[in-house]
């Protein structure tokens, strides 16, 4: 066997733990596959003395992550510090000093990756990222090598397992958005401030990552669209049930005749759909391509070992190849070799919708809110108009349409909310049937 390979990590929390565990675990297994011993040689951290007990006497644990990219036997460096700041330095000076690089940052990627890959490819090192989507999932190798004789047409994924969870509960139990969350806090899925997971701003960055492989654009955090589920109601999540559907926090990335769209958004879909059965904090992912079709992608999306088992992937691949002329590894995703194709408008996408229109209940209600949607190219595909409960004089219209344009029906909306029946903030959510 070849000369070990002596890695460092940024981190220790519950990523970095959970890949020290595995590679001590399993050092014998992973030197087979890599070809080579690799072994942890420095853990930079905030407070060493709360580490110092858990790792080997041998591994030099420092505070400033300088340490890394300075340090000349490290040859790996592992980002599992998290947030944009300092992990960008550190990441972009690792690079400088010829270190390959190996992140579960998917905020780091989804911001700066475009900067990150053109200096990674300029210096002739890799930077893997596999941890950085889905957890154990291996769908970035699975886009760039498996599938890379395809042309993907679609990406749709449940890659936030919060959300998840909390969309799961609600839909078991009945019980509300708020309620649901302070279980998820709780029981350890949700952080003290959830606002990244519950309003859809992890899943797109994960998002944007899978759009920026599976069709060759840099990343553009302002391109894509954002919806999270902190508005959701229960009744929304019972009558999508009593329609045959389920509602999934959806990162959806396609090529379409405007170019490539992405969107993040609570979607409806049909209850016999795999993934509309993916429940709890699992993840999934479906992969649309022009020769292998669907393909579905399940496992944990989070927590130390599934994560770590990412990482590791990551540095066997690495491993494999260290010896190797930069222009025998794998291309990194750099501006040069990414493609030029224009993004659709949110407001071309093209999507069928569900609505709940809060109205009086008299005459001619049904027959204003009809003219509106068909003077805004929309088309019913059903409706139930729900009982009153006495003694009230109001109900609630569930209408689902068939595909429409975005812009056609947030017109409809502005125009259907202006009117006297119109009792209330009327609820939209987008159908995808997933085919």
């Amino acid at each position: 066997m070849t000369e070990k390979i002596k890695i460092g990590m940024a981190g220790f929390g519950n990523v970095g733990s959970g890949t020290y565990s595995v590679l001590q675990r399993n050092a014998k297994e992973i030197s087979r596959r890599a070809g080579r011993d690799i072994e942890v040689s420095r853990i930079v951290v905030r407070k060493p003395e709360r580490i110092s007990s858990l790792v080997d006497e041998s591994v030099k644990v420092t505070t400033d992550w300088k340490d890394l990219v300075q340090d000349p036997e490290i040859q790996v460096v592992v980002e599992v510090m998290g947030g944009i700041e300092p992990a960008r330095s550190l990441v972009l000076g690792a690079i400088e000093q010829g270190k390959h690089v190996v992140t579960a940052n998917k905020a780091l990627l989804a911001e700066h990756g475009n900067e990150i890959f053109a200096l990674a490819q300029e210096k002739g090192v890799n930077v893997a990222f596999e941890a950085a989507v889905a957890g154990s999932i291996p769908i970035i190798k699975a886009l760039r090598e498996g599938l890379a004789a395809n042309r993907v047409e679609w990406v749709a994924g449940i890659i936030n397992g919060t959300c998840n969870f909390i969309l799961s509960t609600m839909r078991d139990t009945g019980r509300g958005f708020n309620d649901v969350l302070a279980e998820a806090q709780k029981l350890g899925y949700a952080e003290a401030d959830p606002t990244f997971d519950i309003e859809g701003i992890d899943t797109a960055h994960k998002t944007m990552i899978l759009s920026s492989i599976a069709f060759g654009i840099p990343v553009d955090m302002s391109r894509i669209h954002i919806e999270g589920i902190s508005k959701l109601e229960a009744k929304d999540i019972r009558f999508a049930e009593e329609l045959g559907y389920r509602i999934k926090l959806l990162g959806i990335t396609k090529m379409t005749e405007n170019g490539v769209e992405v969107r993040v958004h609570p979607t409806l879909i049909p209850n016999r759909r795999l993934i509309a059965n993916v429940e709890g904090a699992m993840n999934a992912i479906v992969v649309k391509t022009d020769a292998a079709n669907s393909q579905l992608f399940y496992g944990k999306g989070a927590g130390a070992e599934p994560t770590g088992s990412a990482v590791i992937a990551d540095l066997v691949d690495i491993a494999r190849t260290i010896d190797a002329k930069s222009s025998q590894r794998p291309l990194m995703p750099t501006l040069s070799t990414l493609g030029n194709k224009p993004w659709s408008d949110f407001g071309d996408t093209r999507s069928s919708y569900y609505f709940r229109i809060p109205v009086d209940d008299k005459p001619g209600v049904l027959a204003d809110i009809a003219k509106v949607i068909a003077e805004n190219n929309i088309s019913i595909e059903s409706l139930i108009q729900k009982e009153p409960a006495y003694p009230e004089t109001s109900t609630e219209i569930i209408m689902m349409t068939h595909q429409a344009k975005e812009s056609d029906v947030q017109r409809a909306i502005r125009t259907m909310q202006q009117l006297q029946s119109v009792l209330g903030p009327i609820v939209l959510l987008r159908k995808e049937e997933l085919r």
